[in-house]
């Protein structure tokens, strides 16, 4: 029997080496399946697909965004001037003025993007160094392991929230139930008082009123749609039990129990059994709404 997780969660992993340190950042939303986003620095195109395949064997749903960090040692850190965009930028500017650049100007046009780089040469010879690479490979399996942790323990506390919930529509339910043995009774009492004042002169023929009564208290029979709720619940029990990956089965579940107060609601002839059925309806909602973190 698998655990319920949830979708939400975040895990950081750092580690440092000979030629820096790094930090792998893995978070996670809800969402309606799995989709992976890894950001890199340019050149570790192997990390990335790396990386989606380890996410893709440990979730099933869920919005993650997965970042690495990479600082290079101050000794290892390069500057490289992209000497031939510098030189066009500053004809450019020249040609525009008509005059020569400033050494505050020229200054200003290298913090252009691409102009000037740094520890852009090591980063890109880091990226072919297999030791560096398996190195940060593992470090974003454990970043992803520790997110798939942080959502267990999300899954933990939703579980006992919803099975707390599933308590409550059982407890309106039976409120209903005992509130409907009166539907039949209360029915007549209506139908008959109505026909009495419509039919003062005794017009009206008893043995129709009868089959006239009889239909309508059939109906407002709320018994089915108490026995589907009532498997409905068993079904939300045996679901959280058996874990992950439950969420879209829940979240239709949900759905179908919302169904079904809402059809008991449209039967109902008294106040208080309407007043359980919109109860229901409220603590359905709140299922419904925590249903949707479930992976």
């Amino acid at each position: 029997m698998s655990e319920l997780s949830g979708m939400t969660g975040f895990a950081r992993v750092t580690g440092e080496a000979s030629w820096g340190s790094w930090a792998w950042e893995a978070k996670s939303v809800n969402g309606r399946s799995l989709d992976v986003r890894v950001n890199t620095p340019p050149g570790f195109d192997a990390l990335e697909r790396g990386v989606k395949a380890a996410a893709s064997k440990l979730f099933n749903r869920g919005s993650l965004q997965v970042s690495l960090r990479i600082d290079m040692s101050a000794g290892d850190e390069k500057v490289t001037v992209n000497e031939p965009l510098l030189a066009a930028l500053t004809d450019a500017a020249q040609a525009i003025h008509g005059v020569g650049l400033s050494g505050e100007a020229i200054a200003t046009l290298m913090t252009l993007k691409g102009v000037v780089e740094t520890g852009g040469s090591s980063l890109r010879e880091l990226a072919q160094d297999e030791a560096a690479i398996a190195t940060l490979t593992q470090a974003a399996e454990t970043a992803l392991a520790e997110l798939a942790a942080a959502r267990l323990a999300e899954g933990a506390s939703l579980k006992d929230l919803l099975t707390g919930l599933v308590t409550e529509m059982e407890g309106f339910a039976a409120s209903a139930a005992k509130l409907a043995e009166g539907q039949p009774a209360l029915l007549k009492a209506r139908l008959t008082k109505q026909l009495d004042e419509l039919d003062a002169e005794g017009r009206v023929d008893a043995d129709r009123a009868a089959v006239e009564i009889a239909l309508s208290a059939a109906k407002a029979d709320v018994r089915e749609e108490l026995d589907r709720l009532s498997a409905h619940f068993t079904g939300a029990r045996e679901l959280l039990a058996a874990g992950s990956p439950a969420g879209r089965k829940i979240d239709f579940l949900a759905q179908e129990l919302n169904r079904e107060a809402n059809t008991l609601c449209s039967k109902s002839v008294s106040l208080d059994l309407t007043n359980a059925g919109l109860g229901l309806k409220g603590v359905i909602d709140q299922f419904k709404e925590q249903a949707a973190n479930v992976e």
